[in-house]
């Protein structure tokens, strides 16, 4: 078997912690190993010059597995390596919420022990993929994204208004500091905080939710996966800021934002006794009331 473990360019006591421990069961269990190499050289010298663990800049499908650990926002970067080669992954909880990372840094080696056994399940995740008219490099790059496109006002405290369109009907401009559209993934992060509504991963929805939208009567709208969404952005300004999940690029106002759903999904790997609502409820602290 061969692994592939990334992390962040940081490192916390815990997750070095997480590291080792994970390492210790990998090694007894005879896979090949393999960290992302600019997260080795964070690790400490004995985990470095181990010659059991190799390194790797960039994946293909000859890997089994892709172990990320820290949060969610980890495994947002983790899958620009995994892109469209289907290798599952697996989230260790190093980091804060964690509704994508969800094994516990006590539950590691029983976790992987069910894993390593095929004791599991796989959640197929939408992605987002986005096209740029005229074309931009750095979007051409990286064109998808697990949990949100977010369109927002740049260098200035105006609002932008943006055009948007669905299946090349016109919808409304939002007069906003920007718009979320998000997957049912996204659903728990940036779009959730602006009001947006929990979609369960395996709906298949979209959610476009406005960013304190002038206009008093946008609201949150949820849509079918399979529409096309275009976007044009203007403002006092003649440039806005495109999010893809953690990746941020500058546009031209004169940029046109063509967003779909991707023809590549992402494989979560889950515990057996692991549910999207029971996530809820730990995580959001739901039925945290006295009268329940």
């Amino acid at each position: 078997m061969k692994v592939a473990i990334y992390g962040q360019n940081y490192i916390k006591d815990t997750s070095q912690k997480a590291v080792e421990q994970l390492l210790g069961f990998l090694i007894k269990k005879e896979v090949d190993v393999l960290i992302e190499t600019t997260f080795l050289k964070t690790l400490n010298a004995t985990i470095q010059n181990n010659s059991a663990i190799k390194k790797f800049s960039e994946l293909d499908d000859s890997f089994n597995l892709l172990i990320s650990i820290g949060g969610d926002g980890t495994i947002l970067r983790a899958i620009t390596y995994v892109r469209d080669l289907g290798i599952p992954i697996v989230g260790i909880n190093t980091g804060r919420l964690g509704f994508l990372a969800t094994i516990q840094t006590d539950e590691i080696e029983t976790a992987l022990s069910e894993i390593f056994k095929g004791d599991y399940k796989i959640s197929e995740r939408t992605l987002l993929s986005v096209e740029t008219t005229p074309k931009n490099d750095n979007v051409e790059h990286i064109n998808f994204a697990l949990n949100e496109i977010a369109l927002s006002r740049k260098n200035t405290t105006s609002m932008i208004t943006v055009q948007t369109h669905l299946n090349n009907e016109y919808l409304t401009s939002y007069w906003a500091d920007g718009l979320i559209l998000s997957t049912p993934t996204g659903s728990t992060g940036y779009s959730l905080s602006c009001g947006g509504p929990v979609i369960a991963p395996d709906a298949n929805n979209f959610a476009l939710t406005p960013i304190a939208p002038h206009n008093l009567s946008a609201r949150p709208l949820i849509i079918p996966d399979n529409t096309e969404v275009t976007f044009k952005v203007d403002g006092r300004e003649n440039q806005f800021l495109m999010s893809l999940d953690s990746r941020i690029v500058t546009l031209s106002n004169a940029t046109t934002v063509t967003v779909k759903k991707a023809d590549f999904v992402i494989k979560m790997v889950e515990r057996l006794d692991e549910t999207f609502l029971d996530t809820l409820r730990k995580k959001l602290l739901w039925g945290e009331d006295r009268r329940n």
